[in-house]
């Protein structure tokens, strides 16, 4: 099986918003698999998937999604040399500030990547764009996403002012 990212949740109610990163991928035709795990309740399955699991399935990029604490991301940087997007869940507290402040004051020497809070199909394009390094067809796919993204913009302006400026 060859899925070259791996989306690591921390509990089953951060499925929602880690939704989109994993329909991204699909349109993306970029293999993943997707796991619960926990880094307090579950740190040996982390290390064991991380490890081995992963890289019998050809894991090549980690997305990891977590909220309060988020060590999750960090957990999985520990015992991998491959990259590691970290993406905050909005908490109920501090709105998903603590879960980004985790995530982005790793140790030197164990780095993770960070998007936005609740920023699922960012985590999921900045993989795409780690794997489209070896990879013309992802690039060649990006390239049309973005060009896609700057047409439904000159779209929304023209259909904006259209209705601004009618005679």
């Amino acid at each position: 099986m060859n899925t070259p990212v791996a989306i690591i949740i921390g509990s089953d109610s951060d499925w929602p918003m880690v939704k989109k990163a994993f329909e991204t991928l699909k349109a993306f035709e970029v293999g993943c698999d997707v796991q619960i795990m926990s880094a307090h309740r579950t740190p040996e399955r982390v290390k064991e998937y991380v490890q081995e699991t992963s890289v019998e399935r050809g894991v090549k990029v980690f997305i990891s999604a977590a909220g309060k604490a988020a060590h999750l991301p960090g957990v999985i940087a520990a015992h991998t040399l491959k990259p590691v997007i970290g993406l905050p869940v909005r908490g109920v507290v501090l709105d998903g500030m603590d879960a980004l402040f985790s995530i982005v004051q790793m140790p030197s020497g164990v780095p993770v990547a960070a998007v936005a809070i609740d920023g699922a199909e960012n985590a999921a394009l900045l993989a795409v764009q780690i794997l489209a390094l070896d990879s013309p067809e992802l690039s060649e796919k990006l390239s049309r996403h973005r060009l896609h993204m700057a047409q439904s913009v000159a779209e929304k302006n023209t259909a904006l002012r259209d209705k601004l400026y009618e005679k």
